[in-house]
């Protein structure tokens, strides 16, 4: 069958569908979803989650995970929010610098203890995100707000241009200007086969490295976002986002194995979770489901992902 075929060598063709088909199902469960008054407003609902997971996608894509992602999002909220830094560091410009600084070097220190110290990345990132967990928490004991003028200028955008879509075309950007020079290959190398990209002669530390300081920056953006659209700080928050992000990375078509998929595949599954949520809402069931649909969409990734790629191979052993 020909569709069979085309998810087999697309796996975010499986994304694709459901997010149309959900789309269709919340505007007929609740028509004025798709209404213009409310496209801002899911925009900012969006827009962290979509960062999220694709702060998630490099360290994913050199083989590894990065499970500190949500509380260092939270970390970067809570200092674009609540007055922790000295005036002289607060402003439209310092601020904003200082959270990329903090999120990439959160990064860079996990794609350190990974590729130079060579601990697990699952268990590297789990310490990390239990003392950036506690860091909020105890810098942010109750929810803070208003946000500074900056983030709300930064939420009512320039002209029509919403300031989510802003944010959200940074990574993007990024990542466009990376699969133009031979990094982005090497990504995908080590991703793939670490020992044959060793072999070549590929520095895959410092390639593992470069991919968690992009994931710690573009979480230091989806932390902007929030700040920006929630308009509030909030140490709980953040830790919600890790578990939601690696399932849309999944559900977008991205391997947990590595070497295979991208920001668009990111971008995919984060709004077919999005679309689940306003569904959800809409239909006036508790959010307590959530962790389940979000349990159950991970292990599902999984399996059609595994069996995508066996079809692959299999198709590629029979050539």
């Amino acid at each position: 069958m020909r569709w069979w075929a085309t998810a087999l060598s697309r796996p975010w063709a499986l994304a694709a569908g459901l997010t149309a088909f959900l789309i269709v199902v919340n505007i007929l469960v609740e028509p004025q979803f798709a209404a213009p008054q409310y496209i801002s407003g899911n925009l900012d609902l969006f827009t962290p989650l979509a960062l999220a997971a694709v702060a998630s996608t490099p360290s994913i894509l050199a083989g590894g995970i990065d499970v500190s992602i949500g509380p260092l999002l939270g970390l970067v909220n809570i200092l674009a929010v609540a007055p922790l830094l000295p005036p002289a560091l607060q402003g439209p410009l310092v601020t904003p610098l200082i959270c990329l600084a903090v999120g990439a070097g959160v990064g860079i220190v996990n794609g350190l203890v990974v590729a130079v110290v060579r601990i697990q990345p699952v268990v590297a990132t789990i310490g990390t995100y239990l003392i950036l967990a506690g860091l909020d928490v105890k810098l942010l004991p109750i929810p803070a707000g208003p946000a500074p003028d900056w983030a709300t200028q930064l939420q009512a955008g320039i002209g029509p241009i919403p300031g989510s879509l802003m944010l959200m075309a940074a990574p993007v950007v990024m990542w466009t200007g990376l699969r133009a020079i031979p990094y982005h290959k090497a990504l995908l190398a080590v991703g793939g086969d670490e020992p044959t990209a060793f072999s070549t002669g590929m520095n895959t530390a410092l390639v593992k490295v470069v991919a968690y300081g992009l994931g710690g920056l573009f979480a230091a953006v989806a932390g902007i976002a929030l700040s920006s659209g929630l308009s509030a700080a909030d140490a709980a928050l953040g830790p919600q986002y890790t578990v939601v992000a690696i399932a849309a990375v999944a559900l977008g078509g991205t391997s947990l194995a590595g070497g295979k998929g991208g920001l668009t595949e990111a971008f995919l599954g984060a709004l077919v979770i999005f679309l689940i949520q306003s569904l959800l809402a809409a239909l006036g069931l508790t959010s307590l489901w959530l962790p389940l649909i979000y349990g159950t969409i991970l292990v599902v990734s999984l399996i059609i992902g595994s069996r995508l790629t066996a079809g692959a191979g299999m198709r590629r052993g029979g050539a």
